[in-house]
């Protein structure tokens, strides 16, 4: 499905779509992108949680709802995932990859082909180079479960066909963004690192302007 970014693209103000809007990085990563004048639709589950949104298109659903995310693609040209789920450490994660299922079936219905996907450091191959402290206590303990699932909401992306970016933030913090960033590949010598939300935003909406981390994982980091 993958054409190259065109140079129409690379300069127009893309129409996006952003989930998972009200978390902490989607907030930011919808500020930004109405910041850089894109047109950007949110699907929310209710209006009371998207408060603070203005200046985004509110569609109000579930993400999981295959119908819903037709219409939410309707005249976009690309798809922001930010979706989260809080940790869980009894019960099994369906959320992400069932919301994910149904996301790339809807993109190909709509024939909308960029998707930029947020997972996390301990997905696919990061996992065991978040620090001592994650890596032995807060991931076997509390997101064990949610990392099953962020595995499987992985492996339904890169198997979609769709032009995609998975983008693993190492441990989030609510900091001012610096000026550059590293974004990696190559997880060897690599443990902990953290990252600011603002920093995660920018990279990922640069990354519907260029094709240099096209099907490809990297993981951000300052």
């Amino acid at each position: 499905m993958h054409n190259s970014v065109t140079d129409t693209f690379r300069t127009a103000q893309p129409k996006i779509l952003v989930l998972g809007a009200t978390g902490g990085t989607g907030r930011l990563i919808v500020s930004q992108a109405i910041a850089r004048k894109y047109d950007v639709t949110v699907l929310t589950r209710s209006v009371e949680k998207a408060s603070g949104l203005e200046g985004a298109k509110l569609i109000v659903g579930d993400a999981r709802d295959e119908i819903v995310l037709r219409q939410a693609l309707e005249g976009r040209d690309a798809v922001i995932s930010a979706l989260g789920t809080p940790a869980s450490p009894l019960r099994e994660v369906t959320f992400l990859s069932a919301a994910t299922r149904a996301l790339v079936s809807a993109m190909k219905a709509e024939q909308v082909s960029r998707l930029i996907c947020i997972t996390g450091i301990g997905a696919g191959d990061s996992a065991g180079h978040g620090g001592f402290l994650f890596d032995n206590l807060i991931f076997p303990l509390l997101l064990r479960n949610v990392y099953a699932d962020k595995n499987r909401q992985e492996a339904i992306v890169r198997e979609s066909g769709l032009d995609w970016v998975l983008v693993r933030p190492s441990m989030l913090n609510d900091k001012p963004g610096r000026d550059s960033i590293r974004a990696l590949t190559d997880m060897s010598g690599f443990h902990g690192g953290t990252i600011s939300r603002e920093n995660v935003g920018r990279f990922v909406l640069d990354q519907l302007h260029t094709d240099a981390w096209l099907h490809r994982s990297p993981l951000v980091t300052w």
